[in-house]
Protein backbone atom coordinates (compact mmCIF):
# COMPACT_ATOMS: atom_id res chain seq x y z
CA UNK A 1 0.00 0.00 0.00
CA UNK A 2 1.25 3.51 -0.86
CA UNK A 3 2.33 5.73 2.02
CA UNK A 4 -0.01 8.50 3.10
CA UNK A 5 1.11 11.85 1.76
CA UNK A 6 0.99 14.89 4.00
CA UNK A 7 -0.80 18.07 2.89
CA UNK A 8 -0.80 21.68 4.07
CA UNK A 9 -3.22 24.33 2.82
CA UNK A 10 -2.55 28.03 2.32
CA UNK A 11 -5.65 30.14 1.83
CA UNK A 12 -8.66 29.14 3.93
CA UNK A 13 -11.62 30.75 2.20
CA UNK A 14 -14.71 28.84 1.14
CA UNK A 15 -12.82 26.68 -1.41
CA UNK A 16 -10.82 25.16 1.44
CA UNK A 17 -13.65 22.82 2.38
CA UNK A 18 -13.37 20.82 -0.85
CA UNK A 19 -9.77 19.91 -0.06
CA UNK A 20 -10.33 19.25 3.64
CA UNK A 21 -13.28 16.96 2.96
CA UNK A 22 -11.16 15.03 0.47
CA UNK A 23 -8.25 14.64 2.89
CA UNK A 24 -10.42 13.56 5.82
CA UNK A 25 -13.05 11.74 3.76
CA UNK A 26 -12.65 9.62 0.63
CA UNK A 27 -8.85 9.95 0.51
CA UNK A 28 -8.05 9.56 4.20
CA UNK A 29 -6.25 6.25 3.49
CA UNK A 30 -3.83 8.13 1.22
CA UNK A 31 -3.67 11.62 2.76
CA UNK A 32 -3.09 13.33 6.06
CA UNK A 33 -3.46 16.97 7.03
CA UNK A 34 -0.53 18.74 8.72
CA UNK A 35 -1.37 22.43 8.74
CA UNK A 36 -3.08 25.50 7.35
CA UNK A 37 -1.96 29.05 6.72
CA UNK A 38 -3.93 32.25 6.15
CA UNK A 39 -3.96 35.97 6.77
CA UNK A 40 -6.88 35.38 9.16
CA UNK A 41 -6.77 33.30 12.32
CA UNK A 42 -10.55 33.63 12.55
CA UNK A 43 -10.96 31.80 9.25
CA UNK A 44 -8.50 29.11 10.26
CA UNK A 45 -10.33 28.62 13.55
CA UNK A 46 -13.58 28.22 11.61
CA UNK A 47 -12.06 25.27 9.72
CA UNK A 48 -10.44 23.89 12.88
CA UNK A 49 -13.89 23.82 14.49
CA UNK A 50 -15.34 22.27 11.35
CA UNK A 51 -12.76 19.46 11.38
CA UNK A 52 -13.41 18.81 15.04
CA UNK A 53 -17.16 18.58 14.50
CA UNK A 54 -17.20 16.72 11.20
CA UNK A 55 -14.24 14.37 11.63
CA UNK A 56 -13.25 14.47 15.30
CA UNK A 57 -9.89 15.99 14.39
CA UNK A 58 -8.89 18.40 17.15
CA UNK A 59 -5.27 19.14 16.39
CA UNK A 60 -5.28 21.47 13.39
CA UNK A 61 -1.97 23.39 13.28
CA UNK A 62 -2.57 27.01 12.27
CA UNK A 63 0.02 29.46 10.95
CA UNK A 64 -0.41 33.11 10.04
CA UNK A 65 0.57 34.12 6.50
CA UNK A 66 3.82 35.55 7.83
CA UNK A 67 4.64 32.09 9.21
CA UNK A 68 4.30 30.23 5.90
CA UNK A 69 7.98 29.21 5.77
CA UNK A 70 7.84 28.21 9.43
CA UNK A 71 4.85 25.99 8.65
CA UNK A 72 6.80 24.25 5.89
CA UNK A 73 9.81 23.74 8.14
CA UNK A 74 7.83 22.45 11.13
CA UNK A 75 5.22 20.29 9.38
CA UNK A 76 7.26 19.21 6.33
CA UNK A 77 4.30 18.58 4.00
CA UNK A 78 4.79 16.47 0.89
CA UNK A 79 2.37 18.76 -0.95
CA UNK A 80 1.15 22.32 -0.42
CA UNK A 81 -2.32 23.23 -1.66
CA UNK A 82 -2.48 26.88 -2.72
CA UNK A 83 -5.98 28.36 -2.51
CA UNK A 84 -5.12 31.96 -1.63
CA UNK A 85 -5.82 35.19 -3.49
CA UNK A 86 -4.78 34.80 -7.15
CA UNK A 87 -2.10 37.48 -7.06
CA UNK A 88 -0.31 35.64 -4.23
CA UNK A 89 -0.18 32.23 -5.93
CA UNK A 90 3.27 32.71 -7.41
CA UNK A 91 4.84 33.63 -4.07
CA UNK A 92 3.44 30.61 -2.22
CA UNK A 93 4.08 28.22 -5.11
CA UNK A 94 7.73 29.24 -5.49
CA UNK A 95 8.44 29.16 -1.76
CA UNK A 96 6.83 25.73 -1.40
CA UNK A 97 8.79 24.34 -4.35
CA UNK A 98 12.02 25.70 -2.93
CA UNK A 99 11.27 23.94 0.35
CA UNK A 100 11.13 20.65 -1.55
CA UNK A 101 7.34 20.35 -1.65
CA UNK A 102 5.10 19.47 -4.55
CA UNK A 103 2.27 21.94 -5.13
CA UNK A 104 -1.40 21.79 -6.08
CA UNK A 105 -2.73 25.23 -7.00
CA UNK A 106 -6.19 26.50 -7.61
CA UNK A 107 -6.73 28.09 -11.00
CA UNK A 108 -5.55 30.44 -12.30
CA UNK A 109 -1.94 29.42 -11.84
CA UNK A 110 -1.14 33.11 -11.44
CA UNK A 111 -2.20 36.50 -12.83
CA UNK A 112 0.39 37.58 -15.41
CA UNK A 113 3.22 36.35 -17.60
CA UNK A 114 6.03 37.63 -15.36
CA UNK A 115 4.71 35.67 -12.38
CA UNK A 116 4.17 32.62 -14.57
CA UNK A 117 7.81 32.76 -15.68
CA UNK A 118 8.89 32.90 -12.04
CA UNK A 119 6.83 29.80 -11.26
CA UNK A 120 8.08 27.84 -14.28
CA UNK A 121 11.69 28.72 -13.47
CA UNK A 122 11.18 27.39 -9.93
CA UNK A 123 9.64 24.15 -11.21
CA UNK A 124 12.57 23.56 -13.55
CA UNK A 125 15.10 24.55 -10.89
CA UNK A 126 13.69 22.39 -8.09
CA UNK A 127 12.42 19.42 -10.07
CA UNK A 128 9.26 19.35 -7.96
CA UNK A 129 5.75 18.80 -9.33
CA UNK A 130 3.06 21.46 -9.84
CA UNK A 131 -0.56 20.58 -10.59
CA UNK A 132 -3.24 23.13 -11.60
CA UNK A 133 -6.81 22.23 -10.59
CA UNK A 134 -8.63 22.61 -13.90
CA UNK A 135 -11.69 20.73 -12.73
CA UNK A 136 -13.75 21.56 -15.86
CA UNK A 137 -11.73 18.94 -17.74
CA UNK A 138 -13.53 16.36 -15.61
CA UNK A 139 -17.06 17.53 -16.34
CA UNK A 140 -18.81 14.64 -18.08
CA UNK A 141 -19.93 16.74 -21.06
CA UNK A 142 -16.47 18.29 -21.49
CA UNK A 143 -14.95 14.81 -21.35
CA UNK A 144 -17.34 13.60 -24.07
CA UNK A 145 -16.37 16.53 -26.34
CA UNK A 146 -12.70 15.66 -25.94
CA UNK A 147 -13.43 12.01 -26.74
CA UNK A 148 -15.43 12.93 -29.86
CA UNK A 149 -12.65 15.15 -31.20
CA UNK A 150 -9.93 12.67 -30.27
CA UNK A 151 -11.81 9.95 -32.16
CA UNK A 152 -11.44 11.94 -35.39
CA UNK A 153 -15.21 12.23 -35.86
CA UNK A 154 -15.00 15.90 -36.89
CA UNK A 155 -11.63 15.67 -38.62
CA UNK A 156 -9.03 18.31 -37.84
CA UNK A 157 -10.42 21.11 -35.60
CA UNK A 158 -10.28 24.45 -37.41
CA UNK A 159 -12.50 26.78 -35.36
CA UNK A 160 -13.97 27.03 -31.87
CA UNK A 161 -16.85 29.30 -30.88
CA UNK A 162 -17.27 29.46 -27.12
CA UNK A 163 -19.78 31.70 -25.37
CA UNK A 164 -19.94 31.65 -21.58
CA UNK A 165 -22.77 33.24 -19.61
CA UNK A 166 -22.60 34.02 -15.88
CA UNK A 167 -25.88 35.02 -14.28
CA UNK A 168 -26.80 37.81 -11.90
CA UNK A 169 -26.12 35.52 -8.94
CA UNK A 170 -22.83 33.79 -9.77
CA UNK A 171 -21.52 36.51 -12.08
CA UNK A 172 -22.44 39.28 -9.66
CA UNK A 173 -20.56 37.61 -6.84
CA UNK A 174 -17.20 38.35 -8.44
CA UNK A 175 -18.08 42.03 -8.13
CA UNK A 176 -18.72 41.76 -4.39
CA UNK A 177 -15.35 40.17 -3.64
CA UNK A 178 -11.65 40.95 -4.06
CA UNK A 179 -11.98 39.63 -7.63
CA UNK A 180 -13.39 43.05 -8.63
CA UNK A 181 -9.87 44.50 -8.31
CA UNK A 182 -7.73 43.60 -11.30
CA UNK A 183 -4.42 43.74 -9.46
CA UNK A 184 -5.69 40.93 -7.23
CA UNK A 185 -7.46 38.64 -9.73
CA UNK A 186 -6.21 39.60 -13.18
CA UNK A 187 -9.87 40.18 -14.04
CA UNK A 188 -12.42 37.58 -15.07
CA UNK A 189 -10.49 37.15 -18.32
CA UNK A 190 -7.89 35.37 -16.15
CA UNK A 191 -9.64 34.28 -12.96
CA UNK A 192 -12.67 32.74 -14.66
CA UNK A 193 -11.72 32.44 -18.32
CA UNK A 194 -8.54 30.46 -17.61
CA UNK A 195 -10.91 27.52 -17.06
CA UNK A 196 -12.44 28.11 -20.48
CA UNK A 197 -9.18 28.66 -22.32
CA UNK A 198 -7.83 25.46 -20.80
CA UNK A 199 -10.91 23.59 -22.03
CA UNK A 200 -10.25 24.80 -25.58
CA UNK A 201 -6.57 23.87 -25.36
CA UNK A 202 -7.59 20.46 -23.98
CA UNK A 203 -10.29 19.84 -26.57
CA UNK A 204 -8.27 20.64 -29.67
CA UNK A 205 -4.94 19.45 -28.24
CA UNK A 206 -3.10 22.64 -29.09
CA UNK A 207 -1.76 25.82 -27.56
CA UNK A 208 -2.43 29.48 -28.46
CA UNK A 209 -0.21 31.59 -30.66
CA UNK A 210 -1.80 35.06 -31.09
CA UNK A 211 -4.53 36.82 -29.08
CA UNK A 212 -6.70 39.88 -29.77
CA UNK A 213 -9.26 41.07 -27.21
CA UNK A 214 -11.75 43.75 -26.27
CA UNK A 215 -13.51 44.25 -22.98
CA UNK A 216 -15.21 46.78 -20.74
CA UNK A 217 -17.30 47.32 -17.63
CA UNK A 218 -20.78 47.63 -19.12
CA UNK A 219 -23.19 46.67 -16.34
CA UNK A 220 -21.70 46.71 -12.84
CA UNK A 221 -20.19 49.76 -11.17
CA UNK A 222 -21.62 53.07 -9.97
CA UNK A 223 -21.49 54.88 -13.30
CA UNK A 224 -23.30 52.13 -15.21
CA UNK A 225 -26.03 52.07 -12.58
CA UNK A 226 -26.32 55.86 -12.72
CA UNK A 227 -26.78 55.78 -16.49
CA UNK A 228 -29.72 53.42 -15.95
CA UNK A 229 -31.21 55.87 -13.46
CA UNK A 230 -30.26 53.93 -10.33
CA UNK A 231 -28.27 55.24 -7.39
CA UNK A 232 -26.96 53.49 -4.30
CA UNK A 233 -25.67 55.18 -1.16
CA UNK A 234 -24.30 52.06 0.53
CA UNK A 235 -20.93 50.43 -0.07
CA UNK A 236 -21.90 47.03 1.34
CA UNK A 237 -25.07 45.01 1.96
CA UNK A 238 -24.93 43.39 5.41
CA UNK A 239 -26.56 45.49 8.11
CA UNK A 240 -27.93 48.06 5.65
CA UNK A 241 -31.75 48.36 5.83
CA UNK A 242 -31.99 49.85 2.31
CA UNK A 243 -30.26 46.79 0.87
CA UNK A 244 -32.91 44.33 2.02
CA UNK A 245 -34.91 44.83 -1.18
CA UNK A 246 -31.85 44.92 -3.44
CA UNK A 247 -31.86 41.80 -5.68
CA UNK A 248 -28.05 41.92 -5.82
CA UNK A 249 -27.64 42.02 -2.03
CA UNK A 250 -25.65 39.40 -0.15
CA UNK A 251 -26.08 39.27 3.60
CA UNK A 252 -23.25 37.75 5.63
CA UNK A 253 -25.10 37.58 8.94
CA UNK A 254 -26.75 34.23 8.26
CA UNK A 255 -30.09 35.80 7.39
CA UNK A 256 -30.99 34.00 4.17
CA UNK A 257 -27.36 33.26 3.29
CA UNK A 258 -24.85 30.46 3.61
CA UNK A 259 -23.99 30.25 7.31
CA UNK A 260 -20.30 29.81 6.49
CA UNK A 261 -20.17 33.37 5.15
CA UNK A 262 -20.51 34.71 8.68
CA UNK A 263 -17.82 32.49 10.15
CA UNK A 264 -15.33 32.94 7.33
CA UNK A 265 -15.81 36.59 6.49
CA UNK A 266 -18.09 38.68 8.71
CA UNK A 267 -16.46 37.45 11.91
CA UNK A 268 -13.01 38.06 10.41
CA UNK A 269 -13.59 41.66 9.32
CA UNK A 270 -12.09 43.28 12.42
CA UNK A 271 -8.93 41.25 11.86
CA UNK A 272 -8.57 41.56 8.07
CA UNK A 273 -10.59 44.59 6.97
CA UNK A 274 -11.89 42.54 4.05
CA UNK A 275 -15.54 43.05 3.05
CA UNK A 276 -17.05 40.04 1.27
CA UNK A 277 -20.33 41.81 0.45
CA UNK A 278 -19.38 44.96 -1.46
CA UNK A 279 -22.09 46.67 -3.49
CA UNK A 280 -21.75 45.52 -7.10
CA UNK A 281 -22.80 49.01 -8.16
CA UNK A 282 -20.20 50.74 -6.06
CA UNK A 283 -16.79 52.25 -6.77
CA UNK A 284 -13.33 50.72 -7.17
CA UNK A 285 -14.27 48.06 -9.70
CA UNK A 286 -11.36 47.69 -12.10
CA UNK A 287 -12.28 44.49 -13.95
CA UNK A 288 -14.44 43.96 -17.02
CA UNK A 289 -17.85 42.30 -17.10
CA UNK A 290 -18.08 42.08 -20.92
CA UNK A 291 -15.22 40.43 -22.83
CA UNK A 292 -14.47 39.07 -26.27
CA UNK A 293 -11.33 37.24 -27.43
CA UNK A 294 -10.12 36.17 -30.85
CA UNK A 295 -7.17 33.77 -30.81
CA UNK A 296 -5.19 31.78 -33.36
CA UNK A 297 -3.66 28.43 -32.40
CA UNK A 298 -0.36 26.92 -33.50
CA UNK A 299 -2.01 24.32 -35.74
CA UNK A 300 -4.18 27.01 -37.34
CA UNK A 301 -7.48 26.75 -35.46
CA UNK A 302 -9.23 30.02 -34.55
CA UNK A 303 -11.04 30.67 -31.26
CA UNK A 304 -13.92 33.14 -30.95
CA UNK A 305 -14.70 33.54 -27.24
CA UNK A 306 -17.04 35.74 -25.21
CA UNK A 307 -17.76 36.07 -21.50
CA UNK A 308 -20.64 38.01 -19.92
CA UNK A 309 -21.13 38.29 -16.16
CA UNK A 310 -24.69 39.69 -15.88
CA UNK A 311 -27.01 37.31 -17.74
CA UNK A 312 -30.49 36.22 -16.57
CA UNK A 313 -29.40 32.57 -16.84
CA UNK A 314 -26.14 30.69 -16.62
CA UNK A 315 -24.56 28.33 -19.09
CA UNK A 316 -22.34 27.93 -22.12
CA UNK A 317 -22.31 26.98 -25.76
CA UNK A 318 -19.24 25.56 -27.47
CA UNK A 319 -19.16 24.70 -31.16
CA UNK A 320 -16.02 23.05 -32.50
CA UNK A 321 -15.88 22.85 -36.30
CA UNK A 322 -13.57 20.46 -38.05
CA UNK A 323 -12.71 19.43 -41.58
CA UNK A 324 -15.27 16.60 -41.40
CA UNK A 325 -18.02 17.90 -39.14
CA UNK A 326 -19.02 19.70 -35.95
CA UNK A 327 -19.51 18.91 -32.28
CA UNK A 328 -21.58 21.18 -30.06
CA UNK A 329 -21.85 21.39 -26.28
CA UNK A 330 -24.79 23.36 -24.92
CA UNK A 331 -25.68 23.80 -21.27
CA UNK A 332 -28.35 26.14 -19.96
CA UNK A 333 -29.16 26.18 -16.28
CA UNK A 334 -32.01 27.70 -14.36
CA UNK A 335 -32.55 31.42 -14.59
CA UNK A 336 -31.82 33.71 -11.66
CA UNK A 337 -35.36 34.65 -10.63
CA UNK A 338 -36.27 36.73 -7.59
CA UNK A 339 -39.99 37.20 -6.99
CA UNK A 340 -40.54 36.91 -3.28
CA UNK A 341 -42.51 33.69 -3.60
CA UNK A 342 -41.81 30.43 -1.88
CA UNK A 343 -39.30 28.03 -3.40
CA UNK A 344 -42.19 25.80 -4.42
CA UNK A 345 -43.91 28.65 -6.28
CA UNK A 346 -40.68 29.65 -7.98
CA UNK A 347 -40.07 26.09 -9.13
CA UNK A 348 -43.35 26.15 -11.02
CA UNK A 349 -42.19 29.16 -13.04
CA UNK A 350 -38.58 28.16 -13.37
CA UNK A 351 -37.06 26.97 -16.60
CA UNK A 352 -35.66 23.54 -15.80
CA UNK A 353 -32.58 23.86 -17.99
CA UNK A 354 -31.16 21.64 -20.69
CA UNK A 355 -27.85 20.31 -21.86
CA UNK A 356 -26.52 18.14 -24.66
CA UNK A 357 -23.49 17.18 -26.69
CA UNK A 358 -24.41 16.94 -30.37
CA UNK A 359 -22.30 15.58 -33.21
CA UNK A 360 -23.02 16.27 -36.86
CA UNK A 361 -20.65 14.93 -39.44
CA UNK A 362 -20.74 16.39 -42.93
CA UNK A 363 -23.56 15.00 -45.08
CA UNK A 364 -25.05 13.13 -42.10
CA UNK A 365 -27.92 13.94 -39.72
CA UNK A 366 -27.08 15.20 -36.21
CA UNK A 367 -27.02 12.82 -33.29
CA UNK A 368 -26.82 13.43 -29.58
CA UNK A 369 -23.94 11.77 -27.76
CA UNK A 370 -24.86 10.24 -24.37
CA UNK A 371 -23.34 12.06 -21.39
CA UNK A 372 -22.94 10.12 -18.13
CA UNK A 373 -24.57 11.59 -15.04
CA UNK A 374 -22.09 12.26 -12.26
CA UNK A 375 -23.02 13.77 -8.91
CA UNK A 376 -20.98 16.34 -7.06
CA UNK A 377 -19.77 19.92 -7.24
CA UNK A 378 -19.48 21.57 -10.66
CA UNK A 379 -21.45 18.80 -12.33
CA UNK A 380 -19.20 16.09 -10.94
CA UNK A 381 -16.02 17.85 -12.04
CA UNK A 382 -14.75 18.39 -8.49
CA UNK A 383 -14.85 14.68 -7.75
CA UNK A 384 -12.78 13.99 -10.84
CA UNK A 385 -10.04 16.48 -10.08
CA UNK A 386 -9.87 15.40 -6.42
CA UNK A 387 -9.41 11.80 -7.50
CA UNK A 388 -6.53 12.86 -9.73
CA UNK A 389 -4.92 14.94 -6.96
CA UNK A 390 -5.19 12.53 -4.04
CA UNK A 391 -5.03 9.05 -5.58
CA UNK A 392 -1.49 7.61 -5.49
CA UNK A 393 -0.03 7.37 -8.96
CA UNK A 394 0.33 3.60 -8.76
CA UNK A 395 -3.40 3.30 -8.00
CA UNK A 396 -4.73 5.91 -10.42
CA UNK A 397 -6.52 4.33 -13.39
CA UNK A 398 -5.32 4.90 -16.93
CA UNK A 399 -6.79 8.04 -18.51
CA UNK A 400 -6.61 7.82 -22.31
CA UNK A 401 -7.74 11.44 -22.75
CA UNK A 402 -5.16 12.87 -20.30
CA UNK A 403 -7.31 15.12 -18.16
CA UNK A 404 -4.56 15.86 -15.65
CA UNK A 405 -3.27 19.40 -16.24
CA UNK A 406 0.47 20.07 -16.16
CA UNK A 407 2.10 23.32 -15.14
CA UNK A 408 2.60 24.09 -18.83
CA UNK A 409 -1.14 23.66 -19.32
CA UNK A 410 -1.63 26.11 -16.48
CA UNK A 411 0.72 28.57 -18.13
CA UNK A 412 -0.89 28.20 -21.57
CA UNK A 413 -4.37 28.96 -20.20
CA UNK A 414 -3.11 31.86 -18.10
CA UNK A 415 -1.23 33.37 -21.03
CA UNK A 416 -4.37 33.68 -23.16
CA UNK A 417 -5.89 35.85 -20.44
CA UNK A 418 -2.66 37.77 -19.87
CA UNK A 419 -2.37 38.47 -23.59
CA UNK A 420 -6.04 39.48 -23.66
CA UNK A 421 -5.43 42.01 -20.87
CA UNK A 422 -2.56 43.55 -22.81
CA UNK A 423 -4.57 43.57 -26.02
CA UNK A 424 -7.52 45.29 -24.33
CA UNK A 425 -5.13 48.05 -23.27
CA UNK A 426 -3.28 48.47 -26.55
CA UNK A 427 -5.94 47.53 -29.08
CA UNK A 428 -3.35 45.34 -30.79
CA UNK A 429 -2.82 41.59 -31.15
CA UNK A 430 -0.35 39.98 -28.75
CA UNK A 431 1.94 37.04 -29.53
CA UNK A 432 2.03 34.48 -26.74
CA UNK A 433 5.72 33.73 -27.27
CA UNK A 434 6.50 37.43 -26.74
CA UNK A 435 5.16 37.04 -23.21
CA UNK A 436 6.53 33.61 -22.35
CA UNK A 437 7.60 31.05 -24.95
CA UNK A 438 5.71 27.79 -24.65
CA UNK A 439 7.48 24.55 -25.57
CA UNK A 440 6.32 22.26 -28.36
CA UNK A 441 2.94 20.83 -27.41
CA UNK A 442 3.13 17.26 -26.15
Amino acid sequence: MSERKSYAVVGTGSRCRMFLDAIFGAYAPHARFVGMCDTSRVRMQYWADYLAGAYGFRDAPMFHAGEFDAMLERTRPDTVIVASMDCTHDDYIVRALEHGCDVVTEKPMTTDAEKARRILDAVERTGRDLCVTFNYRYRPDATVVREVIQSGAIGRPVSVNLQWYLDTSHGADYFRRWHREKDKSGGLIIHKASHHFDLVNFWIDDWPETVMAMGDLKFYGRENARQRGKTYDYDRYTGVPQAKSDPFALMLDGNGSDASLKGLYLDAEAETGYLRDRNVFGDNITIEDTMGVLARYRKGAVLNYSLLAYCPWEGERAIINGTEGQVELFSRGKGHIIRGQSDEELDKEQYVGESYVRLQRMFEPPRDIPVPEVKGGHGGADAGVLKQIFTPKDLYPSDPINRGASYWDGAAALLVGAAANLSMKSGKPVKIDDLLPLPAHA
